[in-house]
């Protein structure tokens, strides 16, 4: 945009929005509404320069006042196919607006199959009934919700400058986001679902049943993913529980000296068939929204006989595959926990499950990892996500006590980045001026969203609030934000897009740069410090979230095309990248790729994820585990890409291409759902893109991605881990 110096004066004036809502006035906006007009220069500088004068006569003035002043100076300077087009845009922004707020258009789209409704999100199968119900539901909500919005927020959602997440549910209902559910509470202590009180279990095998219906019943009373912390601690003691039943017959049938090994054995199968049922039952569930429930378990820092074995069967399981053909389990996420002096070395007491979890990740994708000291480092206690990344922060009640499990997230609202660096043309002075804007446009939706959230009682969701999935069991009378106040849960400013911003300013290899690395680092600051500002006006934790972005990634880049055209390395590629992440379509090494990362999250500490591109790494585990032992000391969540596609056709195992008609087999051409498993990081989680399609920009984006290892590097690296491996065995020959 041309750097029209008189408007820019008017810093002062106050512009009243049709609402009633007053906001500063910013000169980018006239700006843009000029270059867009076609006008010659220095006829521009004219039209800005009266303009200026006229509203420098004002302390406010309304939008409609604007544009009437704009229109008049357009028509003195007989400018009329200006005119024209300035009315064109006006119309043309009340009518998109119009139809989003909408019932019936939102439903029409939906009925019209439109792409980016129905392949929104990725967990979603819309050929089924149910998922179609939930569709429907959603495209009312989606409109209700644009009416109930406050207008601004409304409006930089529906332009682009904002988006307010999972719109089909809040704010119509004043549901929550995502949560770590204290299955601890709910087992232990019983809990009631619809008619019936359930007491705690008796064996694993009650206990995982029960837990697939807490996970059906909290993922259907919110609307993010819903995560299990610990597992393998947490099921122990009812493997305990079976294991004493098999000691007790074994007294009755088996000789004294082989009476422990029978209960093992009987425990151990016990333990796998458990697991094994919650895996299926995950994967043939369906909650309220027409989908899988999002859930992840971890595990990996339980050291006793039991632990191990939960562990051990949770990774045999997802090893060998659903059903007959052994496809790729999508949920439940693994994460599987790293710890120095647990599982990490050689001599370490579980340094065998550290091994099948590299098997796992080779030939599934999943486990994903937590290094545990970054973890605390980076969020101030150790815990899994909630979902695919959204962490909570260290927390403890009034009594002094760490609390994790029980605590959840109330929403996400994302700004976009690549706008504001658009709007601002190279000037920094300008891009700092339009972040300040958008930061408050974001605090105001999601200071909106935490109060529509507490008008919830706690009979719209019993097992939630009243019967301790979110730790405390609350009276029928008593407040919701019982769970949320004292920054109990979080509330997150998400953002997307820091590559993106970067190229408008440095080019698209300004990874190369340390000053833009300082930017892009600047930047994720004053969005983290904006957060402490506002959690400490509020008493609320706002946190910063790197922002998945499953179809964000196309949305945001799709309205920037509209607005700004194709540009080279920003908008051309037809999407943009998530959050902090570095440019997929580049190729640097696995550390390299960390170690441009590794900055961010201490930042962003509310949620992110780093994850590497790999070739087929199944006989090569060395390699994968030499990035494992590098990335422990650098960051604290990474996942592992790698070719894990089937072909059920012809036999082909590794890398589908992408094409026109989605991912098909490179032998063949095999691209029938039916006939192969194809199994793509969609962003935090997995998807299954022959099932069910993503949209437009989220497809590019995976097609585009490069590996971060070569065949060539793959060997250097699985030699150097094990001559690693070597020197620590004989280091511990020598100990002993």
């Amino acid at each position: 945009m041309k750097n029209i110096m008189k408007i820019n004066r008017l810093a002062d004036l106050i512009v009243v929005k049709k609402s009633g809502e007053e906001m500063p006035f910013y000169s980018y906006k006239i700006s843009y509404i000029l270059d867009n007009l076609d006008l010659p220069d220095d006829l521009s500088e004219v039209i800005a320069d009266d303009l200026a004068t006229r509203l420098d006569q004002n302390s406010r003035v309304t939008t409609d006042e604007i544009r009437a002043l704009l229109t008049t100076s357009l028509e003195n300077h007989g400018q009329e196919d200006a005119v024209a087009a300035l009315e064109a845009y006006h119309q043309k922004d009340k009518q998109k607006f119009a139809d989003a707020s909408n019932v019936q258009k939102r439903i029409e789209k939906l009925f019209d199959q439109d792409a980016d409704v129905v392949h929104e999100n990725a967990n979603k199968d819309s050929r089924v009934f149910n998922t179609q119900r939930d569709l429907e539901a959603g495209a009312a909500s989606r409109a209700l919700g644009m009416q109930m919005l406050p207008p601004m927020v409304a409006k930089a959602h529906m332009r682009g400058d904002i988006h307010w997440h999972d719109l089909d549910y809040s704010p119509v209902t004043p549901a929550t986001n995502c949560c770590l559910i204290d299955f601890d509470n709910l087992l232990n202590n019983g809990y009631k679902i619809g008619n019936a009180w359930v007491d705690s279990p008796k064996s694993i095998q009650t206990a995982t049943a029960q837990m697939s219906q807490i996970i059906a019943n909290v993922a259907s009373s919110q609307y993010g993913g819903c995560s299990a912390n610990r597992i393998d601690e947490l099921l122990a003691p009812f493997a305990q529980k079976n294991y004493d039943k098999h000691i007790v017959e074994a007294k009755k049938w088996v000789s004294e000296d082989q009476q422990e090994a029978y209960a093992k054995e009987k425990t151990q199968k016990d333990i796998y068939d458990a697991m094994q049922a919650l895996e299926y039952e995950i994967n043939t569930l369906y909650s309220s929204q027409g989908q899988t429930p999002f859930t992840t378990i971890n595990f990996g820092l339980g050291t006793n006989w039991f632990e191990r074995e939960i562990q051990r069967a949770i990774l045999e399981i997802r090893i060998k595959g659903l059903g007959k053909e052994g496809r790729t389990a999508i949920f439940p996420k693994l994460i599987f926990t790293m710890k120095k002096g647990l599982n990490f070395a050689p001599n370490d007491p579980n340094y065998d499950l550290k091994q099948l979890a590299l098997e796992c990740s080779t030939k599934r994708m999943y486990p994903d990892l937590l290094m545990y000291d970054k973890i605390v480092e980076i969020t101030g206690s150790f815990k899994t996500p909630m979902g695919c990344r959204s962490f909570l922060q260290g927390w403890h009640d009034e009594e002094g006590k760490e609390v994790n499990s029980g605590r959840m997230n109330l929403g996400v609202v994302t700004v976009n980045l690549p706008r504001i660096a658009l709007f601002s043309a190279g000037n920094k002075e300008e891009f700092w001026q339009i972040f300040d804007e958008k930061m408050a446009l974001t605090h105001q939706a999601l200071a909106y969203r935490i109060e529509r959230t507490k008008e919830a009682v706690p009979e719209n969701a019993p097992l939630l609030y009243m019967y301790g999935a979110f730790g405390k069991r609350l009276k029928a009378t008593d407040s919701v934000d019982e769970v949320f106040k004292d920054g109990r849960a979080t509330i997150s400013l998400g953002y997307i897009g820091l590559y993106e911003t970067c190229t408008a300013f440095y080019g698209s290899h300004w990874e190369d740069s340390q000053e833009a690395h300082d930017f892009a680092e600047e930047i994720v600051k004053r969005m983290r410090d904006y957060c402490v500002e506002w959690k400490k006006e509020s008493g609320y934790h706002y946190s910063l979230y790197s922002t998945p972005a499953e179809s964000l990634t196309d949305t945001f880049c799709e309205a920037d095309i509209d607005k700004f055209g194709k540009i080279e390395d920003i908008t051309d590629k037809e999407y943009y990248t998530n959050s902090f992440h570095f440019d997929v379509r580049k190729h640097p090494t696995p550390f390299d790729k960390i170690a441009f990362e590794e900055v961010f999250p201490k930042y962003a500490s509310g949620g992110f994820i780093h994850y590497c591109e790999y070739p087929n790494l199944k006989q090569n585990p060395q390699a994968l585990e030499a990035v494992w032992d590098w990335a422990y000391d650098h960051i604290g969540y990474l996942g592992t890409n790698t070719c894990i596609d089937k072909c059920f056709k012809c036999g082909f195992s590794g890398d589908f291409e992408a094409t026109a008609r989605g991912f098909a087999c490179p032998d063949c051409g095999n691209h029938d759902p039916q006939m192969c498993d194809v199994v793509k990081r969609t962003c935090g989680y997995l998807g299954n893109p022959q099932q069910r399609p993503m949209v437009h920009g989220r497809h590019v984006e995976i097609a585009s991605r490069v590996k971060h290892l070569t065949k060539e590097m793959i060997t250097d690296v699985a030699d150097h881990q094990r001559t690693k491996q070597s020197d620590a065995q004989r280091m511990e020959g020598v100990r002993a």
